[in-house]
């Protein structure tokens, strides 16, 4: 589209545009095609509740996970996984493996999914992807070396000895909220993600795999002969894995009324968080954990429990014909709530007639997806806050977060008759004001959620085990609180602006919340400078921001830090006027 080529060259410096310009002229024109065919579009794809949920497309794990749990409880549908399969083959990279994102480099983990995804499927391993799969693994590590997720898959499967995964009893379920380790202590997807997988680690539950396959030939030593799994990230790490190799032993020591008190509690707490069609926790690592749990403890299959966490699997799966790919995949959860509060906030900048009465229907919809009575897991830290959130799925109820929240508040505060939502929204910035932690600053669904010790334990070598305050989130509070137009929050507002200061980087910019996802440069970078109205961001952090906003639209994949979230904190903490209508936020 010309508009890229124009909006992206002036972002650069290279191509000024004044107002009286040849150049503006064809940018403005241009600029106004292209938001009312973004509208036009918008309206199209709008549900008929009111709502948008769009694909949601993660990397080659997810996919090959699906075919990996069918072989694992024998319940293989062969057509979807020739489906998925095909999926898998076309996102192999030019280097023989898989990556985490489109383009970048090879992920052993992923890779060692992907290729046992594809020869459990019936790829013959001679074949040249597969060959080549084989030769490009060895050359960024042993098989060995992949995450504790990976690891856990093949000692399932039997490719490495229950030794090769850190050791988690289940009867860390049992433990009290004192204690160093608790569920409560870690994030949201990490309990939903471990209490299953505690059962199945416990009883050492092996995979069906009906045909029988395997890939010892990813190792370059023999599995059992393997004596590093654990490489050392710390001191501490170090010594949390002498603690664990020393636990370990005593593990047959336990008692066995001791053993069935701790399943039985670890399964009443995820059936009771199953969530219907939904899902445990509604991300696909969880459900995938509680479906194999289920069929471990003896759920038949007709249960309806074991129906709905099977529906729920299903549901995630984007058909071949549903998408513009060849085959199928599998997404990591679905995204209603975030994607109907963003398409509002953007039809609200083009003020049409249609505009105004879609973005009615989205957020009366949104309204009843409102998290109002049920209080989740978030309240063992907050008891007195009432619920109000809303989570980034259908239904989470046990897991609203606070940026959705944030972002839904805020397209109801902007709406033509926010009086409509006030209800909503003050039980929105009740709840989010609740959820502030100590520093200053928001996370995604817990407060204070910071031991970081727990980082070093092994079983989180993936760098996600936290749901610490991130500076993104954090901004888009800040957002909703300014716009809330309540003065009682002045001094809460200035704590989260001083948490956001602290934050920055020393380049000016500000790291996200999941710091390695990689976005695309938008108009959003250089729209958001001419925003005027302070609320405390001091005239060199802007400049700060402002410089590194400049010299960073042309990104690089992979950075850690990125035009999108520092241009969207800049745009929070430089807050807009209140809801101008034309190109001056057009480009948010």
């Amino acid at each position: 589209m010309k508009i890229n080529k124009v909006v992206f060259e002036h972002a650069a410096g290279a191509l000024p545009l004044g107002s009286g310009s040849a150049d503006y002229a064809q940018f403005s024109a241009s600029l106004d095609d292209a938001i009312h065919r973004g509208e036009d579009t918008l309206l199209r794809r709008q549900d008929e509740d009111g709502s948008w949920c769009y694909e949601l497309e993660a990397d080659c794990t997810i996919p090959s996970e699906y075919i990996l749990m069918m072989h694992f409880v024998d319940e293989v549908d062969e057509t979807l996984e020739r489906e998925l399969a095909i999926y898998i083959r076309e996102r192999q990279g030019d280097h023989g493996g898989w990556p985490l994102f489109h383009g970048g480099a090879i992920n052993i983990s992923c890779s060692v999914k992907a290729y046992y995804a594809l020869k459990i499927v019936g790829d013959d391993p001679d074949e040249p992807h597969m060959r080549k799969a084989r030769e490009a693994i060895p050359k960024i590590g042993e098989a060995a070396r992949c995450n504790v997720f990976t690891r856990i898959m093949l000692a399932q499967f039997g490719q490495i000895p229950w030794r090769g995964i850190p050791f988690m009893p289940v009867e860390l379920a049992l433990l009290p909220r004192w204690f160093p380790f608790h569920l409560s202590k870690v994030s949201y997807w990490s309990r939903t993600v471990m209490v299953p997988l505690l059962i199945l680690t416990s009883l050492r539950v092996t995979a069906i795999n009906p045909r029988g396959v395997a890939v010892r030939e990813l190792f370059t030593v023999d599995p059992v002969e393997e004596k590093n799994y654990f490489p050392v990230r710390s001191k501490l790490n170090m010594a949390i894995i002498c603690f664990e190799r020393i636990a370990r032993r005593f593990e047959r020591f336990i008692p066995g009324f001791l053993r069935k008190l701790a399943i039985k509690r670890a399964e009443s707490w995820f059936v009771s968080r199953l969530n219907s069609e939904n899902g445990l926790g509604a991300i696909f690592p969880a459900m995938v954990n509680a479906y194999e749990a289920l069929v471990a403890l003896g759920y038949s299959a007709d249960h309806p429990l074991r129906r709905d966490a099977r529906t729920a699997l299903q549901k995630l799966v984007i058909h071949s014909g549903q998408n513009d790919y060849a085959g199928a995949y599998c997404q990591p959860c679905v995204s209603p709530v975030w994607d109907t509060a963003l398409a509002v906030l953007a039809l609200q900048e083009t003020d049409s007639h249609a505009a105004r009465d879609s973005s009615e229907r989205a957020l009366d919809w949104l309204v009843t997806r409102q998290v109002t009575d049920l209080r989740g897991d978030w309240s063992a830290s907050k008891p007195r806050i009432p619920a109000g959130g809303w989570a980034f799925q259908y239904s989470n109820d046990y897991y609203p977060d606070l940026d959705d929240t944030a972002v839904v508040a805020w397209a109801m505060k902007q709406a033509g008759n926010p009086a409509r939502y006030r209800f909503a929204i003050a039980r929105a910035v009740n709840w989010i004001m609740g959820m502030r932690s100590a520093n200053g600053g928001f996370a995604s669904f817990d407060s204070d959620n910071t031991n970081r010790y727990l980082n070093e334990i092994p079983f989180a070598d993936h760098g996600a085990l936290l749901d610490p305050p991130t500076a993104d989130v954090s901004a888009r509070c800040l957002t909703l609180l300014s716009v809330a137009g309540y003065g009682k929050l002045a001094a809460e507002k200035d704590e989260v602006v001083d948490y956001l200061r602290n934050e920055q980087e020393a380049d000016g910019s500000w790291l996200g919340a999941w710091e390695q996802i990689t976005f695309t440069a938008h108009g959003r970078c250089w729209s958001v400078l001419k925003r005027r109205e302070s609320i405390g961001m001091t005239r060199r952090s802007g400049a700060r921001c402002s410089g590194w906003l400049q010299s960073n639209v042309r990104m690089v994949v992979g950075e850690k830090t990125t035009p999108v979230i520092t241009a969207g904190i800049l745009s929070k903490q430089q807050h807009p006027a209140p809801h101008s209508r034309r190109h001056g936020r057009c480009l948010g």
